[in-house]
């Protein structure tokens, strides 16, 4: 009799311990999100859960969908944390002669971008007088959902299966007559309308790279251009100075390959400043790399049925950087990522990889926290999303998620009642 009371009372000690803190995290829950108020007639879910022991310490309608903003970004980097490796390829090729290669785009979007000063594919494409580029075209230029009239704004660059420059152009004033492009082939199919004095104002039809300039107060910005073909093979030619074509099969064997940068890099960056390009461009990779084709809806099936097969809510998710309106988790799906994440990967990769406090996007916030919270951040208009780890000060170590949606205030606001929340998480457990 007496060996199965002891695991009762231990049961039982566990579950009152749970719930007394369950209790305990209700109040600041309350003070700070629930009855603030910046929050009183938003949405919002929360969970806490201590990996250690397993047990979720809250949860305020965690099973519920939110529109999770960046926070999509969690589910893209876990799949690629997997999947690509220590160093991502740039390029497949097959060497015809000395002088000629055909070569196929992996997706990667490192390749000629301003974060990285050494660039493997350009000093092994620069060799050859002749490139052939197998079927450079990705026609699924922005994503399902996405809010296509913000085309013209720096954070949704095109996606493409042979990325350059990071699929923008950078143009920056010089004088009331002149401007700079990078790359600089985009100025020869630039007008510029009248004076400048003051900076400009760019404009680009949906469908073609034609741009114009007329006057305005901007100083710099970076424009995405739309990376179809014709302007892929264009900028290699003109980049290259090699004869570029592009051919839609090749019957040879494209075994060997390329590698670019190491992946944590470019992760780190889409997790710190929340690069929307490179998350898209990370799903396109881990797709080609899974299947052999890229596809955002068909590999987000497939890590559906594998890796999150036992998501706790299964969740509408159709792209790699959460741009998108039709994304749906739950708080406690990011619980499951992040804990995955853990688990398969370690804390130290982790910490190399996500923003701590006064870092990335968190750099105005947690600035005491800094090396004890772990984040990824999401923003969309009504949304403010926080969800990843925290060291307390009695070194317990918690998974969290706070969605917040349809608010009407300050997203500021919302950012320093989830602080205030986190906080007092930190200091009291």
């Amino acid at each position: 009799m007496k060996r199965y009371i002891v695991p009762a009372i231990f049961f039982a000690a566990i579950l009152i311990s749970s719930c007394s803190i369950s209790k305990k995290i209700n109040r600041p829950a309350t003070e700070y999100l629930l009855h603030d108020e910046a929050f009183v007639h938003a949405h919002t879910g929360i969970s806490v859960y201590e990996p250690a022991t397993g047990k979720y310490w809250y949860n305020y309608q965690a099973e519920k969908y939110f529109t999770p903003a960046s926070n999509t970004k969690l589910a893209t980097c876990y799949a690629a944390m997997k999947y690509l490796g220590d160093s991502l390829i740039g390029i497949k090729y097959d060497q015809v002669n000395d002088s000629t290669v055909v070569i196929k785009g992996m997706a990667d979007p490192s390749f000629m971008h301003s974060d990285y000063r050494n660039n493997p594919v350009f000093d092994f494409l620069k060799k050859y007088k002749t490139i052939q580029i197998i079927d450079p075209a990705f026609d699924e230029y922005l994503g399902a959902g996405w809010g296509w009239g913000d085309y013209l704004e720096d954070y949704m660059a095109q996606r493409s299966a042979f990325p350059f420059h990071g699929n923008t152009v950078m143009v920056d004033w010089l004088n009331e007559h002149a401007l700079s492009f990078l790359p600089s082939y985009f100025q020869q199919h630039s007008v510029i309308s009248g004076n400048l004095a003051n900076g400009y104002d760019a404009y680009r039809p949906w469908d073609t790279n034609d741009f114009s300039f007329k006057s305005g107060r901007t100083k710099h910005s970076e424009i995405p251009f739309r990376p179809d073909e014709k302007t892929l093979q264009n900028l290699l030619k003109d980049t290259l100075k090699s004869d570029v074509e592009t051919i839609e099969k090749y019957s040879g064997n494209l075994v060997k390959i390329v590698h670019s940068q190491p992946t944590d890099s470019l992760l780190k960056q889409m997790m710190h400043r929340s690069d929307n390009f490179f998350a898209e461009q990370s799903l396109l990779m881990v797709s080609e790399r899974l299947l052999g084709a890229m596809s955002d809806r068909k590999i987000i099936d497939t890590l559906l049925q594998t890796d999150y097969k036992l998501m706790p809510q299964k969740p509408s998710w159709v792209d790699g950087s959460g741009l998108s309106r039709y994304d749906l988790f739950s708080p406690k799906d990011f619980i499951f990522i992040l804990n995955k994440m853990k688990n398969d990967f370690g804390m130290d990769r982790i910490k190399n990889i996500l923003p701590t406090g006064g870092t990335g996007t968190i750099s105005s916030y947690y600035k005491q926290d800094s090396g004890y919270i772990f984040v990824k951040t999401g923003t969309l208009n009504g949304v403010v999303a926080l969800s990843g780890f925290l060291y307390t000060k009695k070194n317990k170590l918690l998974i969290f998620s706070v969605l917040v949606n349809n608010h009407r205030g300050s997203a500021t606001s919302i950012r320093k009642g989830i602080e205030k929340f986190i906080q007092e998480l930190r200091d009291k457990y």
